[in-house]
Protein backbone atom coordinates (compact mmCIF):
# COMPACT_ATOMS: atom_id res chain seq x y z
CA UNK A 1 0.00 0.00 0.00
CA UNK A 2 1.59 3.19 -1.10
CA UNK A 3 -0.07 6.55 -0.62
CA UNK A 4 0.66 10.50 0.14
CA UNK A 5 -0.81 10.01 4.08
CA UNK A 6 -0.95 6.78 6.02
CA UNK A 7 -2.99 6.28 9.07
CA UNK A 8 -1.57 3.92 11.74
CA UNK A 9 -4.69 2.60 14.13
CA UNK A 10 -3.61 0.43 17.13
CA UNK A 11 -5.84 -2.12 18.02
CA UNK A 12 -6.19 -4.88 20.81
CA UNK A 13 -9.00 -6.83 21.63
CA UNK A 14 -10.90 -4.02 20.09
CA UNK A 15 -13.78 -6.38 18.10
CA UNK A 16 -16.82 -4.62 20.19
CA UNK A 17 -15.63 -1.45 19.84
CA UNK A 18 -14.45 -1.07 15.72
CA UNK A 19 -16.86 0.80 14.23
CA UNK A 20 -17.28 -0.45 10.36
CA UNK A 21 -19.60 2.71 9.61
CA UNK A 22 -17.05 4.71 11.27
CA UNK A 23 -14.28 3.61 9.01
CA UNK A 24 -16.12 3.67 5.98
CA UNK A 25 -16.16 7.13 6.16
CA UNK A 26 -12.45 7.22 5.16
CA UNK A 27 -14.03 6.59 1.73
CA UNK A 28 -14.22 10.56 1.25
CA UNK A 29 -10.58 10.96 1.14
CA UNK A 30 -9.14 7.93 -1.31
CA UNK A 31 -5.77 9.50 -0.73
CA UNK A 32 -5.81 8.37 3.12
CA UNK A 33 -4.54 4.89 3.85
CA UNK A 34 -5.39 3.14 7.10
CA UNK A 35 -2.74 0.30 8.57
CA UNK A 36 -4.42 -1.39 11.26
CA UNK A 37 -1.46 -3.11 13.46
CA UNK A 38 -3.76 -5.96 15.03
CA UNK A 39 -1.35 -6.12 18.34
CA UNK A 40 -1.43 -9.82 18.88
CA UNK A 41 -5.20 -9.75 20.24
CA UNK A 42 -6.81 -12.76 21.33
CA UNK A 43 -10.87 -11.83 20.30
CA UNK A 44 -11.99 -11.16 16.95
CA UNK A 45 -10.02 -8.06 16.00
CA UNK A 46 -8.82 -9.83 13.07
CA UNK A 47 -11.92 -10.77 11.83
CA UNK A 48 -13.48 -7.44 12.22
CA UNK A 49 -10.46 -5.74 10.80
CA UNK A 50 -10.85 -8.20 7.42
CA UNK A 51 -14.40 -6.73 6.91
CA UNK A 52 -13.24 -3.20 7.35
CA UNK A 53 -10.49 -3.59 4.79
CA UNK A 54 -13.28 -5.35 2.71
CA UNK A 55 -15.45 -2.35 2.79
CA UNK A 56 -12.01 -0.06 1.95
CA UNK A 57 -10.71 -2.36 -0.83
CA UNK A 58 -6.90 -0.95 -1.51
CA UNK A 59 -7.67 1.90 0.92
CA UNK A 60 -6.92 -0.35 3.97
CA UNK A 61 -5.00 -3.09 5.40
CA UNK A 62 -3.62 -5.12 8.31
CA UNK A 63 -0.08 -5.67 10.44
CA UNK A 64 -0.27 -8.38 12.47
CA UNK A 65 1.78 -8.39 15.58
CA UNK A 66 2.68 -11.82 16.31
CA UNK A 67 1.97 -11.16 20.33
CA UNK A 68 0.75 -8.01 22.25
CA UNK A 69 3.93 -5.47 22.47
CA UNK A 70 1.61 -2.70 23.72
CA UNK A 71 -0.23 0.73 21.98
CA UNK A 72 3.47 2.03 21.83
CA UNK A 73 5.32 -0.65 20.25
CA UNK A 74 2.16 -1.00 18.11
CA UNK A 75 2.44 2.39 16.42
CA UNK A 76 6.09 2.17 16.44
CA UNK A 77 5.72 -0.91 14.32
CA UNK A 78 2.54 0.69 12.08
CA UNK A 79 4.66 4.11 11.62
CA UNK A 80 7.58 2.54 10.49
CA UNK A 81 5.81 0.21 7.79
CA UNK A 82 3.86 3.27 6.64
CA UNK A 83 7.57 5.05 6.14
CA UNK A 84 9.16 1.96 4.30
CA UNK A 85 6.17 2.26 2.14
CA UNK A 86 7.22 5.46 0.97
CA UNK A 87 4.60 7.40 2.79
CA UNK A 88 4.44 11.34 2.72
CA UNK A 89 2.71 12.06 5.69
CA UNK A 90 2.37 9.52 9.02
CA UNK A 91 -0.03 9.99 11.07
CA UNK A 92 -1.60 7.74 14.24
CA UNK A 93 -5.30 7.41 15.14
CA UNK A 94 -7.09 5.56 17.96
CA UNK A 95 -9.32 2.47 17.19
CA UNK A 96 -12.13 3.96 19.11
CA UNK A 97 -12.44 6.75 16.84
CA UNK A 98 -12.82 9.52 19.62
CA UNK A 99 -11.00 11.70 16.78
CA UNK A 100 -13.40 11.31 14.17
CA UNK A 101 -12.13 11.16 10.42
CA UNK A 102 -12.65 14.00 9.11
CA UNK A 103 -11.09 15.49 12.08
CA UNK A 104 -8.13 13.14 10.99
CA UNK A 105 -8.03 14.17 7.81
CA UNK A 106 -8.26 18.33 8.60
CA UNK A 107 -4.95 17.62 10.38
CA UNK A 108 -3.23 16.16 7.49
CA UNK A 109 -4.86 18.58 5.59
CA UNK A 110 -2.90 21.35 7.79
CA UNK A 111 0.01 19.02 7.49
CA UNK A 112 0.38 19.07 3.98
CA UNK A 113 -0.31 22.92 3.45
CA UNK A 114 1.91 24.14 6.29
CA UNK A 115 5.86 24.17 6.99
CA UNK A 116 5.52 22.27 9.79
CA UNK A 117 6.64 18.82 10.53
CA UNK A 118 4.20 17.62 13.46
CA UNK A 119 0.14 18.47 13.77
CA UNK A 120 -1.05 17.23 16.39
CA UNK A 121 -5.09 17.53 17.37
CA UNK A 122 -5.58 19.24 20.84
CA UNK A 123 -9.19 18.41 23.13
CA UNK A 124 -10.27 22.19 23.81
CA UNK A 125 -13.79 22.77 24.53
CA UNK A 126 -14.07 26.37 22.93
CA UNK A 127 -17.08 27.77 21.98
CA UNK A 128 -18.37 26.50 18.47
CA UNK A 129 -16.65 23.00 19.52
CA UNK A 130 -18.19 19.21 20.51
CA UNK A 131 -15.70 18.10 22.96
CA UNK A 132 -17.36 15.32 25.11
CA UNK A 133 -14.63 14.89 27.63
CA UNK A 134 -15.50 13.59 31.60
CA UNK A 135 -14.54 16.20 34.35
CA UNK A 136 -11.81 13.50 35.81
CA UNK A 137 -10.02 12.99 32.70
CA UNK A 138 -9.85 17.09 31.58
CA UNK A 139 -8.16 17.57 35.17
CA UNK A 140 -6.28 14.41 34.76
CA UNK A 141 -4.78 15.54 31.57
CA UNK A 142 -4.11 19.26 32.33
CA UNK A 143 -1.85 17.89 35.28
CA UNK A 144 -0.20 15.52 32.78
CA UNK A 145 0.21 17.95 30.00
CA UNK A 146 1.71 20.38 32.66
CA UNK A 147 4.95 18.02 33.33
CA UNK A 148 4.91 17.10 30.06
CA UNK A 149 5.51 20.47 29.04
CA UNK A 150 8.38 20.63 31.48
CA UNK A 151 10.12 17.92 30.37
CA UNK A 152 10.19 19.00 27.28
CA UNK A 153 10.43 22.41 27.14
CA UNK A 154 7.71 22.80 24.98
CA UNK A 155 4.23 24.49 25.49
CA UNK A 156 1.96 22.07 24.69
CA UNK A 157 -1.75 21.85 25.77
CA UNK A 158 -2.30 18.64 25.08
CA UNK A 159 0.15 15.66 24.60
CA UNK A 160 -2.29 12.71 24.97
CA UNK A 161 -4.49 13.43 22.55
CA UNK A 162 -4.84 10.11 20.04
CA UNK A 163 -4.49 12.01 16.46
CA UNK A 164 -0.86 13.10 15.57
CA UNK A 165 0.55 13.62 11.77
CA UNK A 166 3.96 13.26 11.14
CA UNK A 167 5.85 14.59 7.99
CA UNK A 168 8.42 12.25 6.30
CA UNK A 169 12.13 13.14 7.21
CA UNK A 170 14.95 11.00 8.11
CA UNK A 171 15.14 11.95 11.66
CA UNK A 172 11.47 10.59 11.87
CA UNK A 173 13.13 7.60 10.18
CA UNK A 174 15.95 7.35 13.02
CA UNK A 175 13.90 8.10 16.17
CA UNK A 176 11.03 5.16 15.18
CA UNK A 177 14.55 2.64 14.82
CA UNK A 178 14.17 1.95 18.55
CA UNK A 179 11.51 0.87 20.82
CA UNK A 180 10.01 3.70 23.21
CA UNK A 181 11.19 3.40 26.78
CA UNK A 182 7.49 3.84 27.78
CA UNK A 183 4.47 2.30 27.30
CA UNK A 184 1.97 5.05 28.96
CA UNK A 185 3.42 8.17 27.63
CA UNK A 186 5.30 7.42 24.41
CA UNK A 187 3.41 10.63 22.66
CA UNK A 188 5.76 12.28 25.05
CA UNK A 189 8.91 10.25 23.77
CA UNK A 190 8.26 10.36 20.19
CA UNK A 191 8.43 14.48 20.70
CA UNK A 192 11.15 14.52 22.76
CA UNK A 193 13.26 12.45 20.63
CA UNK A 194 12.57 14.54 17.65
CA UNK A 195 13.86 17.69 19.52
CA UNK A 196 16.98 16.19 20.38
CA UNK A 197 19.84 16.77 18.16
CA UNK A 198 21.50 13.92 16.71
CA UNK A 199 24.75 13.79 14.17
CA UNK A 200 23.89 15.67 11.53
CA UNK A 201 20.61 16.13 12.03
CA UNK A 202 19.38 19.17 14.27
CA UNK A 203 16.10 18.69 16.65
CA UNK A 204 12.95 20.39 15.91
CA UNK A 205 12.26 23.45 17.03
CA UNK A 206 9.02 24.69 18.80
CA UNK A 207 7.96 26.07 15.31
CA UNK A 208 8.02 22.78 14.09
CA UNK A 209 5.09 21.74 15.99
CA UNK A 210 1.46 23.10 15.58
CA UNK A 211 -1.17 21.93 17.83
CA UNK A 212 -5.00 22.02 16.25
CA UNK A 213 -8.06 22.67 18.57
CA UNK A 214 -10.52 19.63 17.07
CA UNK A 215 -13.85 20.73 16.67
CA UNK A 216 -15.56 17.38 17.65
CA UNK A 217 -14.59 14.99 20.13
CA UNK A 218 -16.34 12.58 22.45
CA UNK A 219 -15.10 10.28 25.09
CA UNK A 220 -15.89 6.66 24.31
CA UNK A 221 -17.47 4.26 26.36
CA UNK A 222 -15.00 1.32 27.73
CA UNK A 223 -11.84 3.61 27.50
CA UNK A 224 -9.05 1.65 29.20
CA UNK A 225 -7.52 4.53 31.05
CA UNK A 226 -8.53 4.79 34.64
CA UNK A 227 -7.29 6.95 37.93
CA UNK A 228 -4.55 3.94 38.52
CA UNK A 229 -2.69 4.10 35.32
CA UNK A 230 -1.96 7.73 36.36
CA UNK A 231 0.81 6.56 38.69
CA UNK A 232 2.09 4.33 35.73
CA UNK A 233 1.92 7.49 33.45
CA UNK A 234 4.03 9.69 36.28
CA UNK A 235 6.73 6.94 36.30
CA UNK A 236 6.81 6.90 32.68
CA UNK A 237 7.17 10.36 32.65
CA UNK A 238 10.17 10.24 34.71
CA UNK A 239 11.96 7.61 32.62
CA UNK A 240 11.40 9.80 29.38
CA UNK A 241 13.03 12.43 31.32
CA UNK A 242 16.18 10.56 32.11
CA UNK A 243 16.52 8.99 28.68
CA UNK A 244 15.78 12.20 26.57
CA UNK A 245 19.16 13.30 28.96
CA UNK A 246 21.16 10.99 28.04
CA UNK A 247 20.04 11.73 24.69
CA UNK A 248 20.92 14.89 24.60
CA UNK A 249 24.59 13.56 25.98
CA UNK A 250 25.42 11.20 23.49
CA UNK A 251 28.03 13.49 21.02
Amino acid sequence: MKASSVVVVPCYNEARRLSLTGFEQFRQYPDVHLLFVDDGSTDDTQAVLADVCARLPGQARVLVQPRNGGKAEAVRAGMRAAYDAGAERIAYLDADLATPPEEMARLLEILESRDVAVVMGARVALLGTHIERSAKRHYMGRVFATFASLILSLRVYDTQCGAKAFRRSERLRAVLATPFSSRWAFDVELIGRLMVDRPGMPGLSPQDFVEVPLQTWQDIAQSRLTFWDVPKMGLDLMKISLRLQALKRVP
